[in-house]
């Protein structure tokens, strides 16, 4: 049987945002983001997510958030992985697009929310300066919810933030050789 459509009226404006942080060696930083986004969503409010350093790579979650009213999001980087010993100046210069793209979002009165996922790993791995997402925090609008996700989160960042959650890693397959499987992992 087929779903019916439900109309998602716009959702009065956050009265205070907070600053969000999943970080961790543990599974589960992005799907804690988007599963906020999701229910930001059914409530009508506006989301912007840029995603660092997951360019090119078709991720699931992209394909089901282009159906999304109200969410728009943009990824940055290319298909291969980043190698944090030797970051290529193309690499820092996708992740720099990437938080002026997310500066610009927040900044536009356009979003409720906006999540940078894998900023964390980003200015961990000096793609970015760390002081450009400390000052992007620090411009944040009253009204705005900011996101931010990836391992290796500043203790800066942290102390910045409202939430912090710490994904801890107690077993995963990936130590077992299962790699990353479509639908689940990626």
């Amino acid at each position: 049987m087929p779903r019916k459509q439900i109309e998602i009226p716009r959702h009065k404006p956050l009265a205070t945002g907070l600053v969000q942080v999943f970080t961790g060696d543990g599974k589960g930083k992005t799907s804690a983001a988007l599963g906020t986004v999701v229910r930001a969503s059914g409530h009508g409010l506006r989301v912007y997510i840029a995603f660092f350093m997951k360019g090119k790579f078709p991720y699931g979650e992209q394909k089901i958030l282009a159906q999304f009213p109200n969410v728009t999001f943009a990824t940055f980087g290319h298909q291969h992985f980043v190698n944090p010993n030797n970051v290529t100046e193309e690499e820092k210069t996708e992740a720099r697009r990437a938080l002026e793209a997310s500066r610009q979002a927040m900044l536009s009165g356009n979003y409720d929310i906006v999540v940078l996922d894998e900023v964390n790993v980003a200015a961990g791995w000096k793609l970015i300066d760390l002081n450009e997402v400390i000052k992007l925090i620090k411009e944040k609008p009253e009204k705005v919810e900011l996101i931010l996700t990836g391992r290796y989160a500043d203790p800066k960042l942290l102390e910045l933030a409202d939430l912090v959650t710490n994904m801890v890693k107690v077993k995963h397959p990936y130590d077992k050789g299962v790699l990353s499987r479509k639908g689940i992992d990626c």
